[in-house]
């Protein structure tokens, strides 16, 4: 597994070794042992799927009381996916920066506790596997609006984004609950 840094303190971007040939590929998405070795410790208690379409927007989701780290990777399609820091103490607290996850590069995103992720598809569709170091608790969920002027992500829309009613009411980055 190839560890890349990111400009967020905490965030990863990874890439597994791929063994391909004319069959196809083998690739080991997660392994304990060697994410310890790269410094992902977490216990990971629950596997999400998700599946949208093109110009879907989903997020900037996170959940406060419960918070959750994910391990995010992309089988099929390609989508630009956002980490957004809420945590006071660190030095990038209020940064975000976007990554093209896709099936085709296999990269996976490392986004730990303490940070609103989101992303768009930027293919006809896209499947996405994601692994959570916390339970699902509605409760606790909590949006950051993706259109904050302040925040100003690039989405790099190629037409009009297709977002939830809950996500379209989202709480601005200044109106949000953050973590110390």
């Amino acid at each position: 597994m190839k560890k890349i840094e990111t400009t967020l303190a905490g965030v990863l971007l990874l890439e597994p070794r791929v063994f391909g040939d004319e069959r196809g590929f083998f690739l080991e998405s997660y392994s304990e042992r060697t994410f310890a070795e790269i410094g992902i410790r977490e216990r990971f208690v629950q596997d999400n799927h998700s599946y949208s379409a093109r110009n879907v927007i989903r997020g900037l989701h996170y959940q406060v009381g419960q918070p959750q780290g994910k391990l995010v990777r992309v089988v099929t399609g390609e989508i630009l996916d956002v980490a957004l820091d809420l945590r006071r103490s660190s030095p990038t607290f209020g940064k975000w920066q976007s990554f093209i996850l896709s099936g085709e590069n296999k990269r996976m995103l490392w986004i730990p506790s303490g940070f609103a992720h989101g992303f768009r598809v930027v293919s006809e569709a896209a499947n996405l596997l994601y692994k959570a170091t916390g339970f699902y608790a509605p409760a606790q969920e909590r949006t950051v609006a993706w259109n904050d002027p302040k925040l100003n992500i690039d989405w790099q829309l190629t037409g009009e984004p297709i977002v939830s009613a809950k996500d379209q009411y989202a709480a601005s980055f200044a109106e949000c609950e953050k973590f110390e």
